[in-house]
């Protein structure tokens, strides 16, 4: 069975082609639900008129779909709470020079 920690490393992979920064470290996965074979995924964006949302989004569901025992995955955009920049990991926040 996959685990949420599985879904996490995977979506390490999936990046904001505007920021260097993967979707976990940026602080935009909120929840992962597991059952059975079927993956959700509750995420957000930076910013609500983010240009990229559609293709992050789907980008996320393809990596999901790629993971050994994952048949089914659904990846919903939520607004809150809303993004903040203390949501980013403190090694990300090193990286982007932030911290």
């Amino acid at each position: 069975m996959v685990t949420p920690e599985q879904v996490r490393e995977a979506l390490r992979e999936v990046y904001d082609p505007e920021i260097p920064v993967n979707v976990v470290d940026l602080g935009l996965i909120y929840e992962v639900k597991i059952e059975g074979g079927k993956v959700e995924v509750d995420m957000t964006m930076t910013a609500r008129g983010c240009p990229m949302h559609a293709y992050i989004a789907e980008q996320t569901r393809k990596r999901l779909l790629e993971i050994e025992g994952v048949e089914e995955a659904e990846v919903k955009i939520v607004w809150e709470p809303p993004w903040n920049p203390t949501m980013i990991s403190e090694e990300a926040r090193k990286r982007l020079g932030l911290g």
